[in-house]
Parts: structure tokens; C-alpha cells; sequence
């Protein structure tokens, strides 16, 4: 269960960093709130994934799948770069996350 915890803890994370970005330094009433709610809910599913994951891996996974996550909405909603060298990075981090799983007990 600590696992599922923590990819949804991951995905709120994308959200927060994304409403963070729409909230237009939180002059925008909507957005700011989705980002207070996604940020709050974010760390309390990692506090729920780490009684059962090491403090150490969750919070490595958690920021890789926020910082994938995010690089991906930046790409296609402000068409950031997407040139080779970025995804190179960004697949060399989801196989970091997906050796952290695979090697945490």
C-alpha cells in the first residue's frame, strides 16, 4: 500500500508544481488553492508511504516522479524543449526510480 501512496503522492506533486506555475505567484484565487490542496495532500501521502517505504527511496521516488511529471507538463502545455539530451535525462531518471523499487525491501 505504501507504494500506491507514494505514486499518488507523486502525481499531487505535479499537481502543486503545476497550480504553482497557473497561480501566477498566487494572484490567481483558483490556482492557489489547488496548490495549498495538492501540496497538503502530496506530503500526506508521503508521510502515510514512508511508515512502510525507507524515509531515503520514498522521498527519491516522490521528487523523481514530480520532477518527470513536471518536465512532462512543461513540455506539451508551455512547449518547453523536448530536444534529445532533456529525454535522455528524463528516461535515465524513470530508470533510477524503477531501480529504487526494485531494489528497496
Amino acid at each position: 500500500m505504501g507504494w500506491i501512496y507514494l505514486i499518488i503522492a507523486g502525481m499531487f506533486e505535479i499537481g502543486f508544481t503545476t497550480c504553482l506555475k497557473l497561480s501566477n505567484n498566487f494572484s490567481v484565487l483558483k490556482w492557489s488553492v489547488g496548490f495549498f490542496l495538492c501540496i497538503s495532500l502530496s506530503f500526506f501521502l508521503l508521510n502515510k508511504a514512508i511508515q512502510t517505504i525507507p524515509m531515503g527511496t520514498a522521498y527519491a521516488v516522490w521528487t523523481g516522479i514530480g520532477a518527470v511529471g513536471t518536465v512532462i507538463v512543461g513540455m506539451i502545455l508551455y512547449k518547453e524543449p523536448a530536444d534529445f539530451w532533456r529525454l535522455f535525462f528524463i528516461f535515465l531518471l524513470i530508470g533510477s526510480i524503477i531501480g529504487l523499487k526494485l531494489v528497496s525491501k
